[in-house]
C-alpha cells in the first residue's frame, strides 16, 4: 500500500433536551441530543472531517454549510455518501476508521457494534476496520457536565 492518507476530523456539540440523538447513524434513546443545523450526529460529522481530510478535500463545514437551507434537519448520512464519491474521484478508499466519543450520556456500549455496522456501510470498509470507543469526561468540563459531546476520528485511506 502505497500513498497511505491519514486524516484527522473533529466535531463537538450542545446536548439539548428534546433533541433526537443519533450517533453513527444509528438513534440512541437519551434525554438530550446534539445540537445542530443537521441532525448533529458528531461521529458521522467528525468521520467525514477525517475522510476529507486525508483526501486533501474541503471540509464538512465548506461542502455543506450551516447557511444552506438544504441542510436544516439533514440525514449525516447524506454527507458520508457524498464525501466517499468525492474521494472516489480522486481514485481513494478507506481503509479503517478509528473513533472515540466523549461522552456522558448516552451510554455507548449497548450501541457500539450497530454504530461500527452504520459506519462501515457508509464509508464501504470491513466492520473490523471500523473501531468505537466511548471515553467520560469524569465530570469535568462540558462534557463532563452533560452538556455536550465530542467525536475525534482517524480515517487511514488508500489508493482504490
Amino acid at each position: 500500500m502505497n500513498d497511505l492518507r491519514i486524516g484527522l476530523g473533529i466535531d463537538l456539540h450542545r446536548l439539548e433536551p428534546g433533541r433526537p440523538c443519533v450517533l453513527a447513524g444509528i438513534r440512541i434513546d437519551c434525554e438530550r441530543g446534539p445540537s445542530a443545523v443537521s441532525d448533529g450526529d458528531v461521529v458521522l460529522h467528525a468521520a467525514v472531517d477525517a475522510v476529507l481530510g486525508a483526501a486533501g478535500l474541503e471540509d464538512l463545514g465548506t461542502l455543506f454549510p450551516e447557511t444552506d437551507p438544504k441542510n436544516r434537519g439533514r440525514d449525516s448520512a447524506e454527507f458520508c455518501t457524498r464525501s466517499l464519491e468525492l474521494i472516489r474521484q480522486k481514485r481513494l478508499r478507506v481503509v479503517s476508521l478509528d473513533v472515540v466519543v466523549e461522552t456522558e450520556l448516552p451510554r455507548l456500549k449497548p450501541h457500539r457494534s450497530a454504530m461500527r455496522e452504520r459506519l462501515a456501510q457508509l464509508f464501504a470498509v470491513d466492520p473490523d476496520r471500523v473501531n468505537l470507543k466511548g471515553k467520560s469526561a469524569e465530570g469535568l468540563d462540558s462534557i463532563g457536565n452533560r452538556l455536550a459531546i465530542r467525536a475525534t476520528v482517524v480515517a487511514l485511506l488508500a489508493p482504490a
